[in-house]
């Protein structure tokens, strides 16, 4: 590959061209809006080079030049403030601009070229992008803001502080178990998001791809309310569960793929086929209204991820069936643990799941067949939920949620063998 040397001569052209940059967007904002600002396709140009040749002088050893220029430019970006607050006009945008190219044109000299790039580029974007992000501030969810703000926190603030050792005869790592439950969450926010930003102009096949990700236990129970109150639409909504469905499987491969990625060549074939036949089943003769989308808030219902609570309650969950299967490994052996994985699989399955291919404890034909009983379980009982919601569908849902339970148990008597 073709390296560049950043000789002085290359380095003053990019510290000229990313003040030409940023003095054509001041430039054309100022034309389009008809106001006074500080500056235009002149001035950021001389601002860079400034920057560059105060860092040049203080690179020889006239080392009090740097600070004077930025203290030279800040002067005059306060004078040009202070004019513009006597003519009660706000705003510091243009003037913090300019000490950001003077710091880009002595960058341009003193270090890496990428520093300086970054920052004038970046500069650029936002100062052209202003009409678009207070769109997007005007459209920000506060909820979702809040949920940005959590994420930061179980990350960065609680991550760090967890001890990254093994506890108990179980092998409880804090630090392993939090970060699992990151994993899920972040996984589940991507969907949930798509939910709530989508969900009013989707239907209930998208809608149903992207409630997947989060729950599709909790889909087809919001569907199936839906088809109780309009059963006119229950096949639209029966479609849009088995589709929530048939995304448990690749979301459970991901988090599989993720935490213990030595098991993901022996399942992800199974995984793949469950995926492929319920959405054959979703799609199969059934004969759906089309046209206007039939959303409903019911389905929207899917609680975000990144509330404290349900990540606290998810770790509960985690370290308790960790505990049992284990407990029960021990006692019952192989069928104790295929028993377990029976019974756990009428609630939410991912806690269960992730804490059996986090032991060292099983071999990979049984913790196999115990996530695929586990899957199986949740089927029937996400049939049986939408089948006692919606009347009208009851049948259909009866058929094809068990043809997709059914599909499971050869795939789990190839595994056992």
């Amino acid at each position: 590959m073709l390296s560049i040397e950043w000789t002085e001569q290359l380095r003053f052209l990019v510290a000229l061209a990313l003040g030409f940059l940023v003095g054509l967007e001041r430039e054309s904002s100022k034309s389009r809006q008809k106001k006074i600002v500080l500056g235009g396709i002149r001035t950021y140009p001389i601002i860079s080079m400034l920057g560059f040749g105060c860092a040049w002088l203080y690179h020889i050893g006239v080392q009090a030049i740097l600070p004077i220029g930025l203290i030279a430019v800040s002067g005059l970006t306060a004078i040009s403030y202070f004019t513009k607050v006597q003519s009660e006009r706000l705003g510091v945008t243009s003037e913090v601009t300019a000490l950001v190219t003077f710091i880009v044109g002595a960058l341009a000299f003193l270090v890496d070229i990428w520093a300086s790039m970054a920052l004038g580029i970046i500069n650029t974007i936002l100062l052209s992008e202003k009409s678009r992000l207070e769109e997007m501030v005007e459209k920000l969810d506060r909820v979702e803001f809040l949920a940005v703000l959590k994420f930061l926190l179980v990350t960065l603030i609680i991550l760090p502080v967890l001890p990254n050792k093994d506890y108990t005869m179980f092998n409880l790592n804090p630090s392993k178990i939090w970060k699992i439950v990151i994993i899920v969450s972040s996984l589940g926010f991507i969907g949930y998001f798509l939910s709530k930003r989508f969900g009013d102009h989707i239907g209930f096949r998208l809608s149903g791809l992207v409630g997947g990700i989060v729950s599709s236990t909790a889909v087809a129970i919001a569907y199936g309310r839906i088809a109780q109150k309009n059963e006119t639409i229950s096949k639209n909504a029966l479609q849009g569960s088995l589709i929530a469905s048939s995304i448990m499987y690749l979301r459970v491969l991901i988090l599989i793929f993720i935490i213990t990625p030595s098991i993901v060549n022996h399942i992800w074939w199974q995984l793949i086929i469950l995926c492929l036949i319920g959405f054959s089943l979703s799609f199969f003769k059934m004969k759906v209204r089309s046209g206007k989308s039939y959303f409903n808030k019911e389905s929207q219902n899917l609680q975000n991820p990144f509330e404290i609570r349900p990540a606290l309650l998810f770790a509960f969950l985690f370290i308790v069936l960790s505990i049992i299967t284990g407990w029960v490994k021990m006692y019952f052996g192989k069928s104790g643990v295929l028993t377990l994985s029976a019974v756990v699989g009428v609630t939410d399955i991912d806690p269960f799941i992730l804490s059996l291919i986090s032991s060292p404890n099983f071999g990979i034909n049984i913790l196999v067949s115990a996530v695929l009983i586990a899957m199986m379980s949740n089927t029937i009982m996400k049939g049986i939920y939408f089948s006692y919601l919606s009347q009208d569908a009851r049948k259909e849902s009866i058929y094809r949620f068990g043809i997709l339970t059914l599909s499971h148990i050869p795939l789990i008597l190839i595994t056992l063998l």
